[in-house]
């Protein structure tokens, strides 16, 4: 979890000063912000780790209405994350889907790396042993 929200925070930096993308300036802001735009890093950061929370828990429960509760709560509480950022008047609603879209790549990517890890090193296996 944290080797991916860490490379996540990365990521955002490295593309906020690629895109150099003003903020907004529709409604005055509650307080100085001097980073950019493009792409939102709440919204960023809040699909990597609620998302990566999700499926994680998603693995850990048994039943399939609790599997649909944990990714279900994971994609509001992302949704939310995002919305406040418009609605803030922070950030343009295609940097927050930016930030939704690269988070939802990055927590599919690094859920696919874990998964893979699990296969070669034999802790799936462990896994199934213990139950």
């Amino acid at each position: 979890m944290l080797a991916t929200a860490a490379s996540g925070e990365v990521a955002n930096y490295a593309m906020k000063n690629l895109f150099l993308r003003p903020r907004p300036d529709i409604v005055p802001h509650l307080r100085d912000v001097t980073t950019t735009s493009f792409p939102s890093g709440h919204a960023m950061e809040s699909a990597i780790i609620y998302l990566t929370l999700g499926a994680m828990l998603m693995r850990l429960a048994e039943r399939r209405v609790t599997k649909m509760y944990c990714i279900g709560i994971a994609v509001l509480l992302t949704l939310l994350v995002g919305i406040s950022r418009v609605y803030l008047g922070v950030h343009y609603p295609t940097d927050v889907i930016a930030g939704w879209m690269f988070g939802f790549f990055w927590a599919s990517l690094c859920w696919l790396v874990a998964q893979r890890f699990e296969r070669e090193t034999g802790v799936e296996q462990e896994r199934g042993k213990a139950e």
